[in-house]
């Protein structure tokens, strides 16, 4: 049996694909447990891995969840919230997490994709979220964090029209950080990637942390936050500083 998510390590960037290309990726409760197993091993691979990207075999991100498996109900077998359960522990990784689309990102797929920090979409992707059109609704987060990233406006119009939007318009609505040209798109992602990289793998896990635990707060309660759980310099902050203070003598 193939395995239904694959993994690569590159240059510290964890890279996992989902490997359903015949169906377009289509999610299943199997590709979820294969999916948990790997989120479970990295977020224990902090110093070794300080970057998780997220991405579909062959050009498509997903369709979305498989139809045949919703209509046969086999996903009954799984225990209750198990698929939400398992974008959340995703979008908890310690380590930045990338959704790197190209071709479909649709419904269920959608779902997944907004529990990264960033989503870098190719000019060609499609998005939507055509939940109503088959009298199903979401439960995987997508009225949460939809119109958390957009706003309630395009929330709605997104999930009240199943209209489809290219990478473009998904950069344009603000659902996607980077569209990135058909082209040249691995090399921007992995430039972008590299760009992340390059920073403090301890200061991004605690900018993650710091925007995790304060969403939602006020601005006040935030500043206290931020204050009284401050956590310190990085191990490497005064190596980074002195290499910069050098170049500024030179």
């Amino acid at each position: 049996m193939k395995d239904l998510v694959l993994r690569e390590n590159r240059h510290g960037a964890a890279i996992l694909t989902l490997n359903r290309p015949e169906k377009l990726n289509a999610l299943t409760k199997d590709l979820f447990e294969a999916l948990e197993a790997h989120v479970d091993s990295l977020a224990h691979e902090t110093r070794t891995i300080g970057l998780v990207i997220v991405r579909g075999a062959e050009g498509n991100f997903s369709a979305g969840y498989d139809l045949k498996e919703t209509t046969e109900q086999v996903k009954a077998h799984a225990k209750p919230h198990f698929h939400s359960d398992v974008i959340e522990k995703l979008a908890n990784l310690p380590q930045p997490v990338i959704s790197a689309v190209q071709g479909h990102c649709s419904t269920g797929a959608l779902e997944l994709a907004l529990a990264a920090d960033l989503i870098v979409a190719s000019k060609s992707a499609k998005f939507s979220d055509v939940y109503a059109r088959w009298g199903l609704t979401p439960i995987w987060g997508l009225s949460l964090r939809l119109p958390h990233r957009v706003g309630t406006a395009i929330a709605a119009e997104m999930m009240l029209s199943c209209r489809t939007y290219s990478g473009t318009e998904a950069r344009d609505i603000h659902l996607v950080n980077f569209c990135f040209p058909d082209e040249t798109y691995e090399a921007d992602l992995a430039e972008l990637s590299t760009q992340i990289l390059a920073n403090s793998w301890y200061a991004n896990q605690v900018n993650k942390r710091a925007l995790i635990a304060s969403a939602g707060l006020t601005l006040r309660d935030a500043h206290a936050l931020e204050m009284f759980k401050d956590e310190g310099l990085s191990p490497d902050a005064a190596k980074r500083l002195a290499k910069f203070t050098s170049r500024r003598r030179t």
